[in-house]
């Protein structure tokens, strides 16, 4: 087993001189000024385009916002659908870098709602993190877990760059049957069990967001994680994006509670 590294030991404040709150940095928390980041994932047929058009929508209250289109012009398909309004830039390769120039394009133009459709090219379409770290393994001698070492760093400042935007986030994935080998009641070996749908990302691309949602092919959607109190372990049929998920979204950043 190998070793762990010895912790990182931090400078500690003395306990026998008070901190001054102005140079520490600190500031009493407030959701002001916050912007949402939201997940829909889902398999094709069950509505994350036509709902993630209508949530960016909602969030973006009249003003138009902007789609990042990887999906040959799937989501222009929707406009003007309930007054849905929007620019588009489409993209015919997917390295995260070219999804970063495009979330700085838009930060540029002031976009207050930014949607990503789908966020899964980027992960496994061309010129994707799974063909970038193919192409770096060359560089360490066809080892494909060190081609990791050019991959990661590309996919963490991708995951950053949609963090960091200016403005709401609203990001499509698509979602793949995941299975795992578990074993037979009859102890006689194991057997492929189905666990449910995963989205085509990286693993634990979920805790990057506030709110992370699943629709299958009824257009149900199920909230798989929220941080906002009125969307938690809510499930909903055929979900208007704009009043259902939307406004509640925007009434819980905009809430605070008394100072």
């Amino acid at each position: 087993m190998s070793q762990l590294p010895p912790p990182v030991r931090r400078a500690q404040a003395r306990q026998d001189s008070p901190v001054d709150s102005n140079t520490a940095g600190f500031s009493p928390a407030t959701k002001s000024g916050r912007h949402a980041r939201i997940s829909i994932q889902g398999v094709s047929g069950s509505g994350k385009t036509k709902t993630g058009l209508s949530v960016a929508w909602g969030l973006a209250e009249g003003e138009r916002f902007g789609v990042i289109d990887t999906e040959h012009g799937a989501s222009s398909l929707y406009a003007g659908d309930n007054g849905i309004q929007f620019d588009v830039l489409q993209m015919d390769r997917y390295d995260p870098r070219d999804l970063i120039k495009a979330l700085e394009a838009a930060a540029k133009v002031g976009y207050p709602v930014i949607g990503v459709d789908s966020l899964s090219h980027y992960w496994k379409g061309a010129d994707g993190t799974l063909d970038q770290v193919e192409k770096a393994k060359s560089k360490y001698g066809g080892n494909s877990f060190a081609g990791w070492k050019d991959g990661t760093p590309l996919q963490n400042d991708m995951v950053e760059a949609l963090l960091t935007y200016p403005g709401h986030v609203v990001a499509t994935m698509r979602s793949q049957t995941e299975w795992v080998l578990q074993p037979r009641r009859n102890g006689s070996g194991t057997e492929p069990v189905m666990v449910g749908l995963r989205a085509e990302q990286r693993k634990g691309i979920e805790y990057e967001f506030d709110i992370a949602a699943e629709m299958n092919i009824e257009n149900r959607m199920r909230f798989l994680k929220s941080r906002c109190p009125a969307l938690h372990q809510q499930v909903l049929e055929r979900p208007d994006g704009a009043r259902d998920i939307a406004q509640p979204v925007l009434d819980w950043l905009r809430s605070n509670p008394a100072q």
